[in-house]
């Protein structure tokens, strides 16, 4: 009965590894399902646009592959652990193999402001913008790098245009009140 059971309890596993690894990846939201997000997280009315937010958030996460996801997961923990360098190495081999992921560049762009690269990150700002236009994080991002570098006008623009698609957010918001004293020369 034993070797019985031994050759049973390896055909159930590979039976089970069979089935789990011919399940696809879950797909990321089709455009229709991000553009009701958007719809709705640009309305005045709109009171749980935070969980919006992280749907959106969460659907620009998704590659729709298992191998780009653990990519971006990576890079995400070497960032939180502040190995920026590695960060920056994940991120460079996910926008390599998957060179039509919004979300690879940007957070690529994310990792290259915080090693001071400006240049590089402003490129790849671009890059996800060119993808994903509707993206307010990406656009903060080039909100922050003008102000950096000391460019109050292009960095209002670009907070501005961040806010006109995420008009609920107080960071954004914040930004652009902050910088249209700044640039009008008003202080309150």
């Amino acid at each position: 009965m034993g070797a019985l059971t031994v050759k049973s309890n390896r055909i159930v596993a590979a039976f089970v590894a069979a089935v789990w690894f011919s399940i696809p990846a879950a797909a990321p939201a089709g455009p229709a399902e991000l553009d009701q997000l958007f719809d709705r997280l640009d309305d005045e009315e709109t009171e749980d646009w935070q969980r919006i937010e992280d749907e959106i958030m969460r659907e620009w996460s998704r590659s729709g592959s298992a191998s780009m996801d653990l990519l971006l997961q990576r890079g995400r923990t070497a960032m939180e652990q502040g190995d920026i360098a590695a960060a920056i190495e994940h991120f460079t081999a996910l926008t390599d193999h998957a060179p039509d992921f919004a979300e690879g560049w940007n957070a690529r762009a994310t990792a290259f402001y915080h090693a001071g690269q400006f240049g590089p990150s402003i490129s790849d700002i671009r890059r996800t913008l060119a993808l994903e236009p509707r993206h307010f994080g990406a656009l903060a991002g080039l909100g922050l790098i003008f102000e950096s570098i000391g460019q109050e006008d292009r960095a209002l623009e670009a907070w501005r245009m961040a806010q006109a698609i995420h008009p609920h957010s107080p960071g954004i918001n914040e930004a652009v009140q902050r910088l249209e004293r700044m640039v009008s020369g008003t202080d309150l």
